[in-house]
């Protein structure tokens, strides 16, 4: 476990001033009920990590999304208490994970260049978006700019280099472990599904408020009825999706099973073709998928197979390893968690 010790949350404030002993906070702007009031600048510190501090409006602003998906849910009131309770740690100690992590970033002088973000970018522009007005776009769905993608970007960039260092050149995948894999997952490898997809997007504000995502649903929720009754998806999708592949009625490709992302792949493992799922709520917006078609190709061979298995046992090594190493660090850190 970490180092933790309970100290009394005290109140920082200012009127028009900078308080500069405590860089690296940040300040809330609060007005008074009287309009002639002066403003206050107030803000609390959650937890303090070695040198650095995480604020309680930090910590708030990364509980906002998980708040709402929570509160969607229609939790009892004594429910919602105990959950929330819960998130704040969760969040709390993924804020606490990142300090620790910038900071070895920091000690151990690892850069990025803008070289690098340039690649990652147009990457991830390839596999999804036609042009950089798409990711753009896409983007401003989830409610925010290219430039704080790019800051993204540049964040997982460095912390890949530091587990690369720390982790990863530590480990070693050997010919028999690919091996004895294949062995325990030969079922895996007999033949490929292959998927054809379609999908509706329909996008939601991130100022929307609750009674605008309940029409948003409420819209895909006819749109899915309207299907079921027999309309054609691709010309529901040409209708109404807000994707840019609405013009070809929502046509995504054909994808293996492999190539989904892990939470459509539980998703769509007990569908058949012809098949739609559930609304699914995303940092897209509302969605659809349609399976219009599975495919089955020819299985592969251990030589063929290995390099996905090596990466496979590889991030499971990893995953294990570095959580072991930041429990580590945790250990050698000063924490302070101020309630």
């Amino acid at each position: 476990m970490f180092k933790e010790k309970i100290i009394p949350c005290k109140r920082f404030i200012g009127c028009g001033v900078y308080l500069a002993v405590f860089v690296g906070l940040y300040l809330l702007i609060v007005g008074t009920s009287d309009a002639r009031a002066e403003s206050k600048i107030i803000d609390r510190i959650a937890a303090v990590v070695n040198d650095d501090v995480i604020s309680l409006y930090e910590l708030n602003r990364e509980m906002i999304p998980y708040l709402e998906r929570m509160h969607a849910l229609g939790y009892t009131g004594d429910q919602e208490i105990a959950a929330q309770y819960k998130l704040r740690e969760d969040v709390l100690n993924q804020l606490i994970d990142k300090k620790l992590t910038d900071q070895e970033i920091k000690r151990l002088n690892i850069t990025v260049s803008e070289k690098e973000i340039d690649n990652a970018v147009e990457r991830i522009k390839e596999r999804g978006f036609r042009t950089e007005e798409d990711l753009i776009e896409a983007l401003k769905q989830q409610g925010m700019t290219l430039p704080e993608y790019r800051t993204r970007v540049k964040e997982q960039i460095l912390r890949t280099k530091l587990v690369n260092l720390e982790v990863k050149s530590k480990i070693v995948i050997t010919k028999d472990d690919i091996a004895d894999y294949f062995e325990t997952h030969a079922d895996e490898y007999r033949f490929e599904k292959k998927y054809h997809l379609r999908n509706i997007i329909l996008t939601v504000s991130p100022l929307a408020d609750e009674a605008e995502k309940a029409a948003v649903r409420e819209k895909m929720a006819s749109i899915r009825e309207e299907f079921l009754a027999g309309k054609s998806f691709a010309d529901l999708a040409g209708r109404h999706s807000e994707s840019p592949m609405a013009e070809k009625g929502g046509y995504l490709g054909e994808f293996e099973f492999r190539e989904i992302n892990e939470t459509l792949q539980s998703i769509l493992a007990d569908k058949d073709a012809g098949d739609i799922t559930d609304i699914l709520e995303t940092p897209q917006g509302y969605q659809l998928f349609y399976i219009e078609n599975i495919t089955n190709s020819p299985g592969r061979s251990l030589e063929e197979a290995a390099p996905e298995i090596e990466e496979k046992l590889y991030n499971e090594v990893v995953n294990k390893e570095f959580q072991s190493w930041l429990s580590d660090l945790r250990e050698k850190s000063l924490i302070k968690i101020i309630r």
